[in-house]
């Protein structure tokens, strides 16, 4: 069959919402960057006007012709050895949103789409195409299918009147100062355009949602909202860092296994908690300086833009101020927690630390008779208003910039003990700290608990646990593990386990 009417027959098997939620996919406003043949400059020809047109006409012939174009440049496109180009990310983005929203062409080359993932040396586990999608794109489709018509119209009014935002962008003029959401598809094509304004005037990013939320706020409930919604319901769900479907994130375990007694038991407990979070995980056991140098060049690499979370812990021996390594040779706690949030394929994403080591000789020791021979270091252990807000200052978009972030920021860095403390450690199964992490993650996926209230549930549960040093003094002592946050948004556990597809070199 010919190409052009196998083209023109799977256009029309889309319905206009999905056509418009596949065109928001597509133009994916985060490229990974630098890549060959990429450029700063995204004109708002390509991802703003042909939504202003279906807008403003009722007619999706503008996106379909996007549509068009993006097949036939994949048809014609031949995949190149080694170098990584727009093309590339922009195949595996489109046919990943196919396959989201079941559109996939029955002529899309797959075998291209294996040669393109080969270029990014994905692993099986990374060819889900899931990992492909933009979970910060993901959650704002949830948002758009939490609003009636009604309330994208009362967003657009809204951003209509901030007169600085809008002045001299002709796209706004196309669509016009009031507008009929109603027809199928019209809807999604005006939030999906008011989300790509704002993101491409640097107002909302995947972190910074506030001026989306205002907008929002804006609207009136019992008219904007779809059955079982609310306006705080939605607002609510822009206020967790974006982590939707498979992977949860990213998982990086180093331990040290000499002279560490229960070292491999902390890699099976912390193996098993983040994949049963949905994680893809890489363990380096005896890490050295010279590994951590090499895992954080890998970490650099394009693939790891498609990941929504970082997480690593790591375990050793430590004092106050440094982590012994395998070799012997220490490294400076500080160095290391500030040059991997720096890497930046994982910005403005959650980055969490688990530091499992002591931080000193000191101990919280318990006296008395009633605490001899009681601690959890021996086997005996069982795993198991309005007027408030007028008097404060009007801080207004001119003073405000979301382009320029401090490194640290979005980073979570969890510590086993207070500063000058031990770290305890079971016989045989290693960090107590590390045991209970796990075990309290695992009880409350589901249960839609965020992390810190997970953190905070552990420094409860590890500070009632009495430990005994293993020296010859036998001293009975209790641990405070504790947090420092530099998180911008609520990292929650996902609700479900996400089970990896079974993919292969090719995909499905």
């Amino acid at each position: 069959m010919d190409e052009v009417i196998q083209v023109t027959q799977w256009l029309s098997s889309i319905t206009p919402r999905k056509k418009a939620k596949l065109f928001f996919f597509t133009t994916h406003a985060d490229a990974p960057s630098p890549m060959v043949g990429s450029n700063d400059v995204d004109t708002h020809e390509e991802t703003q006007l042909p939504l202003a047109t279906t807008v403003a006409l009722h007619n999706f012939k503008n996106i379909d012709e996007f549509l068009k174009k993006k097949v036939n440049t994949f048809s014609c496109y031949n995949v190149i050895e080694n170098e990584i180009t727009k093309t590339d990310y922009e195949y595996l983005r489109f046919y990943s949103a196919c396959k989201y929203l079941d559109v996939v062409p029955p002529f899309l080359d797959l075998e291209k789409i294996s040669a393109i993932q080969n270029k990014f040396e994905m692993t099986d586990e990374e060819r889900d195409y899931r990992l492909l999608l933009d979970s910060a794109d993901l959650v704002l489709e949830k948002v758009c299918d939490s609003l009636k018509p009604a309330g994208v119209s009362q967003m657009w009014t809204a951003l209509r009147k901030d007169r600085n935002l809008i002045r001299g962008v002709k796209t706004i003029d196309i669509i016009g100062f009031f507008v009929d959401p109603n027809p199928t598809g019209i809807k999604e094509c005006l939030f999906f355009f008011i989300v790509r304004f704002l993101q491409k005037a640097d107002k909302i990013n995947r972190v910074n949602t506030n001026r989306l939320e205002r907008l929002i706020a804006q609207c009136d409930e019992s008219s904007s909202c779809e059955e079982w919604k609310t306006i705080d319901f939605i607002i609510d769900s822009l206020r967790f860092y974006p982590t939707e479907l498979y992977p949860f994130g990213f998982c990086l375990i180093m331990c040290v296994i000499e002279g560490r007694d229960g070292a491999m038991q902390e890699i099976e407990k912390t193996m098993e908690i983040s994949r049963h979070l949905g994680m893809i995980t890489h363990t380096e056991k005896n890490p050295t300086k010279e590994t951590i140098e090499l895992v954080k060049k890998e970490l650099m690499k394009p693939k790891y833009q498609f990941y929504s979370s970082f997480t690593c812990w790591f375990m050793s021996h430590g004092d106050s101020n440094s982590m012994v390594l395998a070799d012997g040779e220490t490294i400076e706690r500080e160095w290391f927690l500030t040059s991997f949030p720096d890497i930046s394929t994982f910005q403005l994403k959650p980055k969490v630390f688990f530091m499992v080591s002591c931080r000193g000789a000191n101990k919280f020791s318990l006296k008395g008779d009633e605490f001899e021979g009681q601690s959890a270091t021996c086997d005996y252990y069982d795993i198991g208003s309005a007027l408030i807000r007028n008097r404060m200052l009007d801080i207004t978009d001119s003073v405000r910039d979301i382009s320029y972030v401090q490194p640290m920021m979005d980073t979570l860095v969890a510590y086993s003990t207070i500063l000058d403390h031990l770290s305890g450690r079971a016989n045989t199964h290693g960090s107590i700290y590390v045991d209970r992490a796990c075990v309290l993650m695992s009880e409350n996926i589901s249960r839609g608990r965020s992390l810190t209230e997970i953190l905070e549930h552990l420094s409860q549960d590890l500070h009632e646990i009495l430990q005994e040093t293993m020296d010859e003094d036998r001293i009975v002592y209790k641990q405070a593990c504790h947090y420092d946050s530099f998180f911008r948004k609520t990292l929650k556990l996902p609700y479900t386990r996400h089970p990896k597809e079974d993919v292969h070199s090719a995909p499905q």
